[in-house]
């Protein structure tokens, strides 16, 4: 793909956002193309480096912070009229509790995924404290000479540390899972408030 191809498709999928962000954008990546084409590339080659126009685009949408494009999405495209208004008063006993627990329900849901967050390492402290509990009772069954007692311990103790080791990297994983679903949420939210739109 050349320049002007990059340029084109990169301006109609980012046509949403507000005018000086695609103005800004798009300057900065005729910039970046015309530097590689100077130190010797060709316009192929400079916007293969730069990556998708796809990958671009979720860059730049993960730059924008949401209020902005929200405000941007919000604003009326013109002034308006007195019965419009009228009508989204009246109508305000019904849309606006509506609304508000709609973002309840998306504030819950997402409380409660961190909360699973912290109930996993949770799980995993209480194996590691129970697997360091074992440790003095092996020494107090020692202690009235009694074999299995102290046996018991020390298995019961390994198996409960490697159940915490296990758990933390399944800790771990399950919490870069929710960041990366966290990300992937914003960015889904980021891109339904730019539409296909034209400037």
């Amino acid at each position: 793909m050349n320049k002007d191809g990059f340029i084109n498709e990169l301006e109609q999928k980012l046509s949403g956002l507000p005018a000086e962000d695609i103005d800004e954008r798009l300057s900065f990546y005729k910039e970046m193309i015309d530097d590689r084409v100077e130190d010797g590339m060709s316009e192929e080659e400079a916007v293969a480096e730069i990556g998708s126009v796809d990958s671009v685009v979720e860059q730049i949408m993960s730059e924008i912070p949401l209020t902005k494009l929200v405000k941007q999405k919000v604003k009326p495209k013109r002034k308006l009229k007195t019965w419009e208004i009228v009508l989204l008063a009246a109508g305000s006993p019904v849309w606006v509790p509506l609304l508000i627990a709609a973002l309840a329900v998306m504030l819950a849901l997402y409380i409660v995924v961190w909360a699973l967050v912290i109930c996993v390492y949770a799980v995993d402290l209480t194996f590691a404290a129970c697997a360091l509990a074992c440790i003095p009772m092996a020494f107090i069954y020692g202690k009235d000479a009694n074999v299995a007692g102290v046996l018991f311990s020390i298995g019961t103790g390994l198996l409960l540390a490697g159940l915490a080791i296990l758990f933390f990297f399944a800790s771990a994983a399950f919490t870069k899972a929710v960041i990366r679903l966290t990300g992937k949420t914003i960015l889904k939210i980021k891109t339904s408030f730019v539409g296909k739109e034209n400037r």
